[in-house]
C-alpha cells in the first residue's frame, strides 16, 4: 500500500493500492482513508485493512460500460454493506464529468440514504467523519 498523503492534523492518510478486506471478500479502491498507522485497523487474517474501520474510499470510474456498473453499482452496495460512512466516485464519463458523493450507509440494505452529485467544477461537500479508531466505536 502506497500512501498518498496526509489530511492535516487528523490522524488520517490518504492510501493508494490498498486491500480493503469484509468477510472473505476484497475490494481495492483507487483510494481510501485510514489512520496514518494502517496496522491498527488489519483485517484478520493480515492481507489488507478491515472495511468496516475504514471512513472514506474513492473510485475513478474507467471508460466502458462495466467499469462504470463495477462502480456506479456492484461497489457502492459492497461499500454500503462495510458500512464505509462516505463513498465518493469520480466520472469522466458522466456527462461532462461528475463527482457523486454517498453518505450515511446502510449495512443492511446495502445503499446509502444519502446522494449527492456534481458536474465538474462545481463544489461538493464531503460529510465529516471521524476516524473508525475502534470496532466497538462502529458496532
Amino acid at each position: 500500500m502506497s500512501s498518498a498523503g496526509r489530511l492535516a492534523d487528523s490522524g488520517l492518510d490518504i492510501y493508494q493500492d490498498g486491500n480493503i478486506i469484509r468477510g472473505r471478500k476484497v475490494c481495492i479502491p483507487d483510494l481510501f482513508v485510514g489512520p496514518e498507522d494502517l496496522d491498527e485497523i488489519p483485517d484478520e487474517e493480515g492481507l489488507g485493512v478491515d472495511a468496516t474501520r475504514v471512513p472514506l474510499v474513492a473510485e475513478i470510474v474507467s471508460p466502458g460500460k462495466e467499469a462504470h456498473r463495477w462502480d456506479h453499482i456492484r461497489k457502492r452496495r459492497w461499500y454500503a454493506q462495510a458500512g464505509i460512512p462516505v463513498y465518493v466516485v469520480i466520472d469522466d464519463f458522466d456527462d461532462e464529468g461528475t463527482g457523486t458523493v454517498f453518505s450515511a450507509p446502510d449495512p443492511e440494505k446495502g445503499t446509502y440514504a444519502t446522494k449527492t452529485t456534481v458536474g465538474y467544477g462545481t463544489s461538493v461537500v464531503i460529510p465529516d467523519v471521524p476516524p473508525r479508531a475502534s470496532r466497538s466505536a462502529w458496532s
